[in-house]
């Protein structure tokens, strides 16, 4: 061994812990969880700035991921709306919603205030949320380091900072997955008081070993209504579809650029110099960037087209490429020329959520790397498979009976899979929808349910509250449904 190796060694362990010292994620959560200490102080000496009394309306902050122009963050929420207005009373009720950009959510959330959420969030949520008498987050992957532990931080901080001054502190169709420790730490510690209505069982599993509440829910995607079908239709055929094809939709995302991380140093870079231009995601925030990442989704890329291209050979029809989040416009121009056909682009950022919806709704099948392109467009009996990053989509297929129309990003004969897939999609349709119609009714049920407990939350912690004369059924704690969901309930239910 050189002279030099146990120098290096040591000057290893002495960055590690430098890092560790000043790691952005940490210093966040730190933050939050020193401005929680300081309401709860706060509160202790009567100092709370708002207190629900009887008479007043209930006033809720919604925290969540909207304002990226995320379809299906946009499209729970919107529906979570709903629901919450139906199972409270609009009369009852004043609800407020951060975005991160009000351009992005203009003509979304109607009637709801909404407040801009700045990127240095902490005394922000620190000061908006006492002004209110609850909290709601409600962005789907609501507890996981995959896409950010920052955004963990913000949706458990503000459940944390109503927890503080014992207010309504409730997670709403959460989604729960792998966390650094220092996240789980903060998410046991700041969630502790919270009731967590999850979307499948293993996120319940996953709070449970925290301590935390949890109930048992779905997606609040499955009630949407969105533009009629002959509006999607239309947009297909001006981007060149014949009407009588069957329509192919490809979902892609880029999955190996996450987390997005807080660094200041590539934000001075950035801002000085031009420099990680293409990682930066916005303010001092930036996706995970290597060349081993790079490799993964030229693979990845390539498999989707290699599948298309080699079914495309096979049979005839029309491809869309759909960006369900405006990030997504990169990896849906990576895959275009790629495949032999080429594919018409619907991305979010020029088509809202009831455009790209009644689209998605049009299509004969879909192969997708978006949890809720499949979901938004199950009601529609849309065949649908997935390539997932992530829990979520495994889940969905697990739940809804289609434990074999999923595979991971990186796995390995991923193109050659897809054409086999494709092949069942093109040849059971009408099975798969079938199975579809079933499963639907069951989250619904789940749904319903979410409204039942989340008015038990809400008279637990304000036992004198108002509740609405509604009959203890999850049918009658659904906002009002769509005609083809309605449909399908009375069918399958």
């Amino acid at each position: 061994m050189s002279k030099s190796a146990p120098v290096k060694k040591t000057t290893s362990k002495i960055w590690d812990k430098v890092k560790d010292v000043v790691d952005p994620d940490r210093a966040l959560q730190a933050t939050v969880a020193a401005a929680i200490e300081g309401v709860a102080v706060r509160n202790v000496l009567g100092m709370a700035p708002e207190t629900w009394k009887p008479g007043k309306p209930l006033k809720l902050l919604l925290a969540g991921y909207v304002g990226t122009r995320n379809t299906g963050a946009d499209v729970r929420v919107e529906e979570m709306i709903r629901q919450l207005r139906h199972v409270v009373g609009d009369d009852q009720l004043e609800l407020t919603i951060m975005t991160v950009d009000p351009k992005l959510t203009r003509g979304y959330f109607r009637a709801v205030h909404q407040i801009e959420l700045p990127a240095v969030f902490p005394k922000f949520i620190a000061t908006e949320c006492p002004k209110h008498h609850g909290v709601i987050a409600c962005e789907g992957s609501m507890f996981k380091s995959k896409f950010s532990s920052a955004l963990t931080c913000f949706m458990a901080g503000a459940l944390g900072l109503a927890n503080a001054e014992n207010k309504v502190s409730v997670g709403y169709g959460a989604e729960a997955g792998n966390m650094t420790p220092a996240l789980r730490d903060f998410v046991r510690d700041a969630c502790k008081k919270s009731l967590v209505i999850c979307r499948n069982e293993p996120s319940r599993k996953v709070l449970g070993e925290l301590g935390i509440r949890t109930t048992s829910g779905a997606d609040t995607a499955w009630t949407f209504d969105p533009a009629p079908l002959s509006r999607g239709a239309q947009l297909l055929r001006d981007a060149g579809w014949d009407g009588r094809q069957k329509v192919l939709v490809v979902c892609p995302i880029n999955p190996f650029w996450w987390p997005v991380k807080p660094d200041l140093l590539k934000y001075a870079a950035y801002k000085l110099g031009g420099q990680y231009k293409h990682e930066h995601y916005s303010a001092f925030y930036f996706h995970h960037h290597s060349e081993a990442a790079d490799k993964k989704y030229n693979a990845y890329i390539q498999a989707l087209a290699d599948g298309v291209n080699a079914f495309a050979a096979e049979r005839e029809f029309f491809t869309i490429l759909v960006g369900m989040e405006q990030l997504d416009r990169h990896a849906c121009e990576d895959l275009q020329p790629r495949l032999d056909r080429g594919g018409a682009l619907f991305v979010s950022d020029e088509h809202d959520m009831y455009d790209l919806v009644s689209v998605l709704r049009n299509c004969s099948m879909m192969v997708s790397s978006r949890f809720h392109a499949i979901v938004t467009s199950m009601p529609g009996l849309v065949p649908s498979a997935g390539v997932t990053m992530d829990e979520r989509i495994r889940n969905l297929m697990n739940d809804r009976g289609h434990p074999d129309m999923f595979f991971e990003v990186d796995e390995e004969g991923l193109g050659d899979k897809l054409l086999h897939t494709l092949r069942r999609l093109w040849r059971d349709a009408e099975g798969i929808s079938a199975d579809i119609a079933r499963a639907v009714p069951a989250q619904l049920k789940l749904m319903g349910q979410m409204g039942i407990d989340f008015m038990d939350e809400v008279v637990r912690v304000y036992p004198e509250f108002p509740r609405r004369d509604l009959p203890r059924t999850w049918e009658a704690h659904l906002p009002p449904l769509p005609p083809g969901v309605q449909r399908l309930l009375e069918r399958h239910a």
